[in-house]
């Protein structure tokens, strides 16, 4: 049925230079195995920013997890106060 996940993560950069990483990274999340959409989300007043994910199942999900968001958020002391939320879909 799909696996959701949901991030959120505060961030130390200004909204214009967020919103210029998560452009360029774009085309890097279509190419994401089992990755079926995200939405991208952004709170300007506090400072907040995330997806939200539907993955194809588990795998994927804990792939994207420990690969591309370790290294780019994870990895980036720009970000943080990550919260992560894992749902299934029912």
């Amino acid at each position: 049925m799909g696996k959701v996940l949901q991030i959120h993560f505060q961030y130390d950069i200004t909204s214009d230079e967020y919103r210029a990483a998560a452009t360029s990274l774009a085309d890097t999340f279509a190419q994401l195995d089992g990755l079926r959409w995200k939405i991208w989300t952004l709170n300007e007043e506090t400072g907040e920013a995330g997806g939200i994910f539907l993955f194809d199942d588990e795998p994927s999900r804990q792939g994207y997890l420990d690969g591309l968001y370790a290294e780019v958020i994870g990895g980036n002391p720009a970000f943080h106060d990550s919260v992560i939320k894992k749902f299934d879909v029912i």
